[in-house]
């Protein structure tokens, strides 16, 4: 009796104090075990009056060594009107062109551009993915429930070609592309001189992948196959029904040409510029006038959340390049390559990637703030994750709107409001990374206004004051995303 006595006065004086000085403090919950858990459905707002026409998010609709071979995009196919009915306006698909391994290809050792399951080549007539009947079956698919498609385009280098003599290299290479060696197509057949170096270029950006065949874009000739002619690379993906593209491993090409493909064929496009440093990010939306990967905020989320454990940095300011260009940020919590732990060991798989025990928190982070969110297909489709991220893509699509204003980014805690607009109420979301409980006292924009935890992890249901001053609570090691009730 008397520890409660003594943490009721306490928690009173200090919510008074609070409310009285119109500052924000913070102190740990004793009683939490009174406001965790589910809350009752019918406290909360019908989430889906709020749904704005300049949201969604895109799925990326596979990970590294997919199951079962020729099969994935009737597997993927079966997941479109769940994901659509979640909130999914796209999809992004592997490099769907024959790869020099064929069957085992995930599409990143491109031979043929043209051949996306049709040609006997490279032991195989169909990719890993499937026939191309049954990918342009899974374009249809999504157009019919509103999403787009967007492909995976690899234009950095080439793999799987016949050897031939290079004299601008002086030895030999694998770099003759027909329809004898890895392009039975017969469309942009290859040789030495498209590759670096040659009569145009000596090479492209300093980060090259397999320099013995990296595409030259000086030469008229690639870039004319790759994205300026009628039946292009880009024109025939148009053809299948793709919807956008993604750059694979900018760092390896110069920005200019995404620029110059974009300009030329259109269509949603992210680049893969796979650097942890946002003035890096920046740069190169800058100059190739496409949104990138936000690997900056990736790497913040990682930071913060495994290796430092200490939320301080997220509230710094413009550490992450959604804070710089919202618009054109492609926020992720993972990826294909981060959860890939071939040729890793344990510590760099560890600091490439966000830890299964944090996974939650940071795609409530990712879904609350600025940025177009990427949800990744092992996370969605893991069973203990995929009711929460729902639900998280429900409150992106809707109330996770309006000016951003950070209240407390400290070791522990990090709090976020979003203003809303109109008749949107926006939300405050609370981070709490310690082991006990926590609340804090905050301002919000709802005067007399009781509010829920609409990410369900309290079930506590305070009520706002006149001048809209609350205390907020959040559980140990979770979360906490906090809106108006009915």
């Amino acid at each position: 009796m008397k520890e409660f006595i003594k943490h009721f006065i306490k928690s009173t004086l200090l919510v008074s104090a609070c409310s009285a000085l119109f500052i924000s403090c913070s102190e740990d919950d004793d009683s939490s075990n009174n406001q965790e858990g589910i809350v009752q459905e019918d406290a909360k707002l019908d989430l889906t009056q709020f749904t704005r026409s300049d949201a969604g998010v895109m799925m990326q609709a596979f990970y590294w060594n997919v199951e079962p071979k020729f099969a994935w995009y009737d597997e993927v196919n079966d997941k479109i009107d769940d994901w659509a009915a979640s909130g999914v306006n796209r999809i992004w698909l592997p490099a769907p062109g024959k790869g020099a391994s064929g069957g085992f290809s995930m599409g990143y050792d491109p031979s043929d551009y043209f051949d996306v399951g049709e040609f006997d080549q490279q032991g195989t007539v169909e990719t890993r993915f499937g026939s191309r009947a049954e990918l342009e079956s899974l374009i249809q698919k999504s157009h019919d429930n509103n999403i787009e498609v967007i492909a995976d385009i690899v234009m950095g280098h080439n793999s799987g070609g016949g050897l031939q003599y290079n004299p601008f290299r002086n030895e030999e290479v694998y770099s003759l592309f027909n329809e004898e060696n890895g392009n039975a197509s017969g469309k942009f057949n290859r040789d030495f001189n498209h590759f670096h170096p040659n009569e145009f270029a000596e090479r492209d950006e300093e980060a090259l992948f397999f320099s013995e065949t990296d595409l030259s874009h000086a030469v008229p000739y690639v870039r004319e196959w790759l994205w300026e002619r009628d039946d292009s690379v880009a024109e025939f993906y148009k053809s299948l029904g793709f919807d956008g593209w993604r750059f694979d491993y900018v760092k390896s090409f110069a920005p200019k040409w995404v620029k110059a493909w974009n300009d030329k064929v259109g269509g949603f496009s992210v680049g893969e510029n796979f650097d942890g440093n946002q003035q890096v990010l920046k740069d190169w939306v800058d100059a190739s006038e496409s949104p990138a990967f936000d690997f900056a905020c990736f790497y913040r989320l990682e930071e913060t959340l495994d290796r430092n454990k200490d939320l301080t940095a997220l509230g710094e300011a413009e550490n992450m390049l959604w804070k710089i260009y919202p618009d054109k940020a492609v926020t992720f919590t993972a990826n294909h390559d981060t959860e890939n732990r071939e040729n890793k060991d344990e510590e760099d798989f560890k600091n490439n990637s966000i830890s299964y025990a944090n996974k939650l928190m940071a795609y409530a982070y990712m879904l609350t703030h600025d940025g177009y969110p990427t949800v990744f297909y092992l996370d969605y489709e893991n069973e203990s994750f995929k009711p929460q991220i729902k639900n998280l893509i429900q409150i992106h699509n809707s109330i996770a709107t309006g000016a951003i204003e950070i209240i407390e980014a400290s070791k522990d805690e990090y709090i976020m409001k979003r203003a809303g607009n109109g008749d949107n109420p926006g939300l405050i979301l609370y981070m709490n990374i310690s082991n006990n409980a926590k609340q804090y006292g905050v301002t919000t924009n709802w005067s007399n206004a009781k509010i829920v935890d609409y990410a369900n992890n309290s079930r506590y249901t305070p009520t706002t004051d006149g001048s809209g001053n609350v205390t907020i609570y959040a559980p140990g090691n979770s979360f906490s995303i906090w809106s108006i009730a009915k």
